[in-house]
């Protein structure tokens, strides 16, 4: 099966979730089938060259990222919200389809010059990933692209992002 039949078969819509009006994308049952968990990880871990470091997004950008680093041999960081973090951190404000919040990283998460693939389940309005390459960039690293699971392109997020690479294993 193909990467884009593998996740339209293991990704549902749930309607009205977190609020009426908008549709969630489960990638549960996606996760629970190994096969299509492995194929999504070697296919995000694909998408760009040597990297550093991979960044996953609070919260599931930590499911695919993680096993991305340990794929292609970089490290993990993760990009929490606001508080969660215990050392001293970067901090950036964002907006997202339903509201807005605040992502930080670690000041000490990246070496200079650190290679950074940003990962994580979805692209909408580009707000989360914008946040994050910002994040990256005022720590001291360089930011290689960003991989996602599924874009939403009618929500236009990759105007929000013109100046990263977005790499996307599904849109719609």
């Amino acid at each position: 099966m193909d990467i884009v039949t593998l996740i339209k078969t293991y990704v549902r819509d749930i309607p009205d979730y977190p609020q009426a009006g908008v549709m969630f994308k489960d990638i549960t049952p996606l996760l629970g089938n190994c096969v299509a968990f492995g194929s999504v990880v070697e296919a995000l871990s694909a998408s760009f060259g040597p990297v550093d470091k991979v960044v996953g997004i609070e919260a599931r950008g930590f499911i695919l990222a993680a096993p991305v680093a340990y794929e292609t041999r970089a490290g993990f960081v993760p990009v929490r919200k606001k508080g969660k973090l215990p050392g001293a951190t970067f901090a950036q404000d964002y907006d997202l389809e339903y509201g807005s919040a605040t992502l930080e990283v670690h000041q000490d998460a990246f070496a200079p010059g650190d290679r950074v693939l940003i990962v994580d389940d979805l692209l909408a309005t580009g707000g989360t990933a914008r946040a994050t390459a910002t994040l990256v960039r005022k720590a001291g690293a360089e930011v290689a692209g960003v991989a996602v699971l599924m874009e939403l392109s009618f929500l236009n997020g990759r105007a929000k992002i013109p100046d990263l690479d977005v790499r996307a294993l599904l849109t719609v």
